[in-house]
């Protein structure tokens, strides 16, 4: 008797499980494969379908995903309340700019027209060497505007003084005030809307921060009288108005240009 060869008998086994898949019968099975086929059959029969969860696991999933959302929103929120001027503004009530106090206080006292015009120098000039020497440091000087028509010094606390530069241009006066960075806050300004951060040339090829007033605005400046016998706040109603740290140690304050631009072409030709 011979034995069969072990090659027709994995034919064999080969050609049942074919038929046995060609056996499977499943409602639109057409063009599928045998895996497919068996697959089919397996839905088909009703494979048990997860147990729905429980009312307690329910209502975990349910605060899960509503503290999620809540998080989500929270978060959003804060973003917004952020990034808008108003809020943003609120969190920096105020800040100190190289010796200048700018305080933001939307719901502040409205400050006066800025229709009138700038204040000049003092009726008694001083030379610009005079001037240099008693605020112990040199006065900067725009190109742009070239010999300034007149030179005062105010007095301020703590032995300090303040240089302020006048010209007369299309019929207005242009003011450029000048003190040591390194001073207290003696000079502040009210404001109802912030100011806007810009860069400024500084004369050297690089560039320095500035701020830039459009709005009236109160200024208030802390100084010395005349006598020398006492210390007096002046305040007054300021018009558009540039703010810039000169050479790294000089606050320098223009008034009297109505546009930015220009007012930065003046403040890039400082030296």
């Amino acid at each position: 008797m011979n034995e069969p060869e072990p090659q027709d008998g994995r034919a064999r086994l080969r050609a049942e499980l074919l038929a046995l898949g060609r056996g499977l019968e499943v409602p639109g099975d057409a063009g599928l494969t045998m895996a497919e086929r068996v697959l089919a059959r397996i839905v088909a029969e009703g494979v048990p379908a997860p147990a729905a969860p429980g009312r307690r696991e329910r209502a975990r999933v349910w605060v899960r995903s509503r503290a999620r959302l809540l998080a989500a929103a929270l978060s959003g929120l804060l973003v917004v309340l952020v990034l808008t001027p108003p809020v943003r503004a609120a969190v920096m009530d105020w800040f100190d700019f190289g010796g200048v106090e700018v305080r933001y206080d939307p719901s502040g006292p409205a400050a006066g027209r800025a229709g009138g015009p700038v204040p000049g120098c003092a009726a008694e000039p001083v030379a610009p060497a005079r001037a240099a020497e008693l605020a112990g440091f040199r006065p900067l000087v725009p190109k742009e505007l070239g010999t300034p028509d007149a030179i005062a010094l105010t007095r301020l606390p703590e032995s300090r003084s303040m240089i302020t530069l006048c010209w007369r241009e299309g019929g207005r006066t242009v003011r450029l005030d000048e003190f040591a960075s390194a001073l207290d806050p003696y000079f502040t300004k009210q404001v109802r809307e912030q100011p806007e951060w810009l860069k400024v040339a500084d004369g050297r090829g690089g560039e320095v921060d500035g701020l830039w007033f459009a709005r009236p605005h109160l200024l208030t400046i802390g100084m010395i009288t005349a006598d020398g016998t006492r210390w007096k706040r002046s305040q007054r109603t300021a018009g558009p108005t540039l703010l810039w740290v000169g050479d790294g140690r000089v606050t320098l304050r223009l008034e009297g240009v109505s546009s930015a631009d220009r007012a930065r072409e003046i403040a890039g030709s400082t030296h």
